[in-house]
């Protein structure tokens, strides 16, 4: 498509603009490739023309490869009479390896499909995590998904299914990590392919995994259900390199940048003989203190994660961060990660029984109120959910009466609901 584009002159004013300044524009580089593709130049004409009139020119359709029902994001330009070429422009999503970790050759195999089947524009990566690749026609799109198919890749999620997980490179690089948020995005992907594939949810369902409270997936604001590593009991402390670090940052700095940042005053320094003391019942595992001394102190040895639900960008209720659903679950073996999908299924079996069309999880939620939802999943109402359940009209607590406990609680609550044998708080 891009090779036989008529060439014609780039009128792109206050596109030119943003190539000013220290940083690397992606104007120039597109400016740059639009000399091997003239259908850049009318891409980068367009984009000009929407700036300046502040107004999107794309529209959308329905284009679905065979077997596939997404993965496609299908965009027809409003200008295709000024700017023929962008009458198709395709973008097809491809399911990213887990921790976004390629070597060079899968790297050159996207690459050469990409410029063999449209514009050649990749985009690493969308905000689903997938690969994106840019400007296909509608031959082109379908062709580009046989090809990637063939060589081993697989198309990514889109409308009203699960979309393309993401996560951060957990176990594989950081220290930090609770849990293998690799081969937890790898079983949550496998067990329920068919769902990213085929949209039959009422709505989008994102998942995004961090290995710990840093949360470097930005799983808490960007997923309906983020899963985020966490550890249950005390901290690891190294006294030792507690005095080390000490000694080479000083107790003014230790006490400005690590003590006194503590949310919850839980931690606490001994300056005669520098060591330091945490409170770990009152500890919401921020993670500040382990950041800024990283080799003296590390997450605790009983690892798991937490499970949230409800975040996702501005919709019908605007942003919302996610509420914890599952304050701890440990992930370690196989059988954990099947009672992980099991209980994902039933989060999913409720909200799409009882939701409406294109209501995400968060605003399901705001509409029949959490303690509905809980009970809905078979989850018990759990002061770890928030802080301050007292004060807090989030979940109303009611004592039942004896006659009814009786007739509600008939069954044992799910392995993943039991209080643990440890009286240690998270």
């Amino acid at each position: 498509m891009g090779n036989n584009a008529k060439r014609m002159a780039m009128r792109t004013p206050m596109l030119d603009e943003l190539e000013s300044g220290p940083w690397p524009s992606f104007i120039s580089d597109l400016k740059k490739y639009s000399e091997k593709r003239p259908v850049i130049t009318q891409l980068l004409n367009q984009l000009n023309d929407s700036y300046e009139t502040k107004w999107n020119y794309w529209q959308g359709k329905i284009l679905n490869c065979s077997g596939y029902g997404g993965g496609i994001i299908a965009r027809v330009s409003d200008k295709s009479d000024q700017y023929p070429d962008l009458a198709n422009f395709h973008t097809v999503r491809v399911i990213e390896p887990p921790g976004w970790v390629y070597n060079t050759k899968a790297l050159r195999n996207l690459a050469d499909i990409s410029e063999k089947n449209g514009a050649g524009i990749i985009q690493f990566h969308g905000m689903s995590g997938d690969i994106l690749l840019l400007g296909f026609d509608d031959e082109g799109s379908l062709q580009c998904c046989e090809d990637l198919m063939n060589d081993g890749w697989d198309i990514g999620g889109s409308g009203a299914a699960m979309r393309t997980l993401q996560c951060c490179v957990g176990e594989a690089r950081c220290e930090m990590a609770c849990y293998d948020t690799m081969k937890a995005t790898k079983h949550i992907t496998d067990t329920f392919i068919e769902y990213l594939h085929r949209p039959e949810f009422v709505y989008k369902c994102k998942f995004k995994l961090s290995g710990c409270g840093n949360d470097c997936a930005n799983a808490i604001v960007r997923s309906d259900i983020p899963i985020i590593g966490t550890w249950r009991g005390p901290m690891q402390i190294d006294q030792a390199k507690v005095a080390a670090f000490i000694d080479e940052k000083g107790l003014d700095y230790t006490i400005d940048n690590v003590i006194t940042r503590c949310p919850t005053n839980c931690i606490s320094l001994k300056t005669a003989t520098k060591e330091i003391e945490v409170d770990d019942a009152n500890c919401v595992h921020c993670m500040h203190c382990l950041n800024v001394m990283h080799k003296a102190l590390k997450p605790g040895k009983d690892r798991g994660v937490t499970i949230l639900v409800g975040g996702h960008r501005t919709l019908k209720i605007g942003d919302t961060m996610s509420s914890v659903l599952v304050p701890f679950m440990k992930l370690e073996t196989d059988e954990d990660l099947v009672k992980l999908t099991d209980f994902i299924d039933e989060v999913w079996e409720f909200w799409n029984d009882n939701g409406m069309d294109h209501e995400r999880i968060g605003e399901f939620i705001h509409r029949i109120g959490m303690g509905n939802f809980l009970k809905g999943i078979g989850i018990e109402p759990d002061p770890r959910m928030i802080k301050q359940p007292r004060t807090t009209g989030y979940i109303k607590f009611e004592e039942l009466a004896p006659s009814r406990m009786e007739g509600e609680r008939k069954q044992d609550p799910p392995v993943w609901n039991r209080e643990p044998e440890s009286s240690e708080t998270l």
